[in-house]
């Protein structure tokens, strides 16, 4: 089994697309990454900031596709 990896990706729902996708080794540089990440961005609602777990990346665009192929359901893009 690989090392677990942490990656920071953020999803933006005005755009309906990910903008950021960073991965990390060292646990606590993500959860300073994510918290530094969620204090930048405070307030800006349309922004998912999530910090995922996991062998790889390639298992993040499996068991996270919604961010990866534009499928994540965003109120902002409601009716366009």
């Amino acid at each position: 089994m690989s090392p677990l990896k942490h990656y920071l990706l953020v999803f933006d729902h005005r755009l309906g697309k990910l903008t950021r996708c960073e991965e990390f080794a060292d646990a606590t540089k993500a959860v300073e990454a994510y918290s530094a990440t969620e204090r930048e961005h405070e307030g800006e609602n349309y922004l998912e900031i999530v910090l995922i777990g996991s062998d790889s990346l390639e298992t993040v665009r499996r068991t996270h596709s919604n961010y990866f192929d534009s499928t994540v359901q965003s109120p902002y893009l409601a009716g366009l």
